[in-house]
């Protein structure tokens, strides 16, 4: 049974051993890190702060994801360009395209297609559902195609499908 263990994790790492993806990243900042920020994390993600392509888990207080990233990401701030999973933080943040779900204090997010729950909640897009205390849709009219669509600024909940 030790030998078929053995033989797994030696196979996921050779699977992430290509020298543009890695299966393991440990960082104190992007630049300070067992692999540099344009290898692309394929496993498993441990930050004090990183900033790579993500497709994996990533743990830490400040995780970062360029390009089009993935997974699941737990810290007290998660920011990305594109991604599409679960961010779990403090603060999160998408500058382009979040698809998933938000979780956390503040979650922003440019256009934004699944849920996000927290206290402050803000899209320029939605298709979606958001649940907080302020929930902020740029671009949703005004009760003018009500029900399917609400309001820019909800308390509770807002959403647009």
């Amino acid at each position: 049974m030790k030998k078929i263990a053995i033989v797994t994790l030696v196979a996921f790492v050779a699977i992430g051993a290509s020298a543009e993806e890695k299966f393991l990243q440990l960082s104190l900042t992007p630049d300070i890190a067992l692999q540099s920020r344009e290898t692309t994390i394929t496993g498993l993600s441990l930050n004090i702060w990183g900033e790579n392509p993500h497709h994996a888990v990533s743990l830490g207080f400040v995780n970062g994801f360029t390009g089009e990233s993935s997974g699941f990401s737990w810290g007290l701030v998660n920011y990305s360009e594109k991604y599409t999973g679960l961010h779990w933080g403090f603060v999160n943040y998408s500058s382009e395209a979040f698809k998933g779900v938000q979780l956390g204090t503040v979650n922003w997010a440019k256009d934004m297609r699944g849920v996000q729950w927290g206290f402050v909640n803000y899209t320029e897009t939605l298709h979606g559902l958001q649940f907080g205390l302020a929930n902020i849709v740029k671009e949703n009219p005004w009760f003018t195609e009500f029900p399917s669509k609400l309001a820019k600024g909800f308390p509770f909940v807002n959403w647009s499908f």
